[in-house]
């Protein structure tokens, strides 16, 4: 595995997201003195925060998978899990709804799942599910570890006995044809196979190596931090701190300085930093500008879809699971338009959170938190005027909620924030989306843009638009590789 040359000992993180904070504990672990330079007041990048009339809104991912990454990265520094946060799984993982009024609760326990099925769609699907469920755990096991959590300098890297057996396994066709081998009833297929939408593809066009992001949720489970999503990133920099990492917030970088190939300095709004490598977890096209390169690619780089999110601050009791995911009639049609057209959903399918299932206290008493999901295309293949379609937009959004799932929560509703492509441009984030790059086939793997970059010598890129890809999970072992390009792979973690 590549490295980055020539001393390594003060390390200047950009960026205090998910991947940033993982990258910086890694470093400290393994003897680094490391500083982290963040424009904004407070750590969590993208899992960012909103406090609006006393509620407190989660404004990034409200799906956390697979803990054990975050106590890998806090174990980096010798912290725990255990004495950072509070971790609820959550049962059902997922209640999903359907168009035709039938709904089912998504369990990750092997046996209640099961049950639910066999109840839901009879016992040859809930046979299926078994079957399914083994398929998703091999997939994992073979996967995991050698090639989501590795460093690859080249494609041939990837030719191993473990790639054989991928393809054994089929993973490399397409993910919906892959599931239906499982399970013939259209609806338990949407609720294994609508995860591609975070890897910005249809299930008939993902690779089926994407179910992973099935086996996160439905196999290993959901889990929420008490004190909301943002107590991950408030967590993974406490731990960061007291292992003396120095955190600089309220400061943009500025500038690289450079010698030749190697980065001397960074400079920032409040000063200049000696640095004897970088990890940038900036947006692609801003850390590109940073080190005046481009990526050398044979086809241009593709965004993700991107999202409508409404946070909605709501007087009474609502009636709904934590998760719940509305299905539209419609579903082959629903991803023609956002990935193809480049048009907004005609029967949208929604993800509906609610945090004060689980923590009552993220808003005022007698109050609830709702955080709803609307997929929409990326400003580069629909580039909408969000700025005049957006409340009326959210309007539609809420009635079809109102409908669906929560009837009243269109009277009931006190505080209310929308974000819409547009603002996730402002932002920076790149043709307005959260979910950077999608997981195509020129962009999966060693084809995504690399953590090295040709042309300088001591610079590493962090985040969603490097390896591994896109999600929290994959956020935090971004940072991981990173560090492992600085100091190379620790014998044990």
């Amino acid at each position: 595995m590549r490295t980055v040359t020539g001393p390594a000992e003060e390390i200047v993180v950009v960026g205090a997201g998910l991947s940033g904070l993982a990258a910086a504990l890694h470093l400290a672990g393994r003897g680094r003195r490391v500083t982290v330079v963040e424009r904004e007041p407070v750590p969590g990048g993208r899992a960012g925060r909103l406090d609006l009339d006393g509620y407190r809104f989660d404004t990034g991912p409200t799906v956390l998978t697979m803990p054990d990454l975050v106590d890998e990265t806090l174990a980096a520094v010798g912290d725990s899990v255990a004495n950072r946060l509070d971790l609820v799984p959550l049962a059902p993982a997922y209640r999903a709804r359907f168009a035709d009024g039938s709904a089912l609760d998504v369990h990750s326990d092997p046996e209640a799942m099961t049950e639910a099925v066999r109840a839901f769609a009879g016992p040859s699907e809930a046979e299926g599910y078994r079957r399914l469920r083994a398929w998703l755990t091999g997939l994992y096991r073979t996967e995991f570890d050698r090639f989501v959590g590795a460093n690859f300098d080249s494609p041939l890297a990837l030719v191993t006995p473990h790639l054989a057996r991928l393809v054994a396994m089929g993973a490399f066709g397409p993910l919906d044809r892959r599931i239906g081998r499982f399970l013939r009833d259209e609806r338990l297929r949407r609720v294994f196979s609508f995860q591609s939408l975070y890897a910005g593809q249809s299930p008939q066009r993902a690779l089926a190596v994407y179910a992973i992001i099935a086996y996160m949720d439905t196999v290993a489970g959901v889990f929420f931090p008490r004190g909301g999503m943002r107590a991950l990133p408030d967590a993974l920099a406490s731990a960061a701190a007291d292992a003396g990492v120095e955190f600089r917030y309220g400061e943009e970088v500025t500038e690289l300085e450079r010698s030749g190939a190697r980065i001397r300095r960074v400079r920032t709004t409040g000063g200049s930093l000696r640095a004897d490598a970088v990890v940038l977890t900036t947006e692609l096209p801003a850390a590109y500008d940073l080190l005046g390169r481009a990526p050398r690619r044979p086809v241009p780089l593709r965004p993700a879809p991107s999202a409508v999110v409404l946070h909605l601050g709501v007087r009474g009791e609502l009636d709904t699971a934590h998760h719940t995911i509305s299905f539209g009639a419609e579903w082959r049609r629903t991803f023609r338009e956002l990935i193809r057209e480049g048009r907004l959903m005609s029967d949208p399918s929604l993800l509906v959170t609610r945090p004060t299932a689980t923590d009552p206290a993220l808003a005022p008493d007698g109050r609830e938190l709702l955080y709803v999901l609307a997929p929409a295309p990326n400003l580069a293949r629909g580039p909408l005027d969000w700025d005049r379609l957006g409340g009326a937009y959210a309007d539609e959004i809420v009635e079809h909620v109102t409908k669906r799932l929560l009837p009243g929560l269109d009277s009931a509703i006190e505080a209310r924030h929308v974000v819409t492509p547009a603002d996730w441009a402002r932002q920076g984030l790149f043709a307005g989306t959260p979910f950077a790059l999608a997981h195509t086939v020129a962009q999966t793997g060693p084809f995504r843009p690399r953590n090295l970059v040709r042309g300088t010598e001591n610079a590493v890129l962090a985040g969603g638009s490097t390896t591994p890809g896109v999600g929290v999970p994959t956020a935090l072992i971004s940072g991981r590789l990173a560090a492992d390009r600085i100091t190379g792979t620790v014998a044990a973690r």
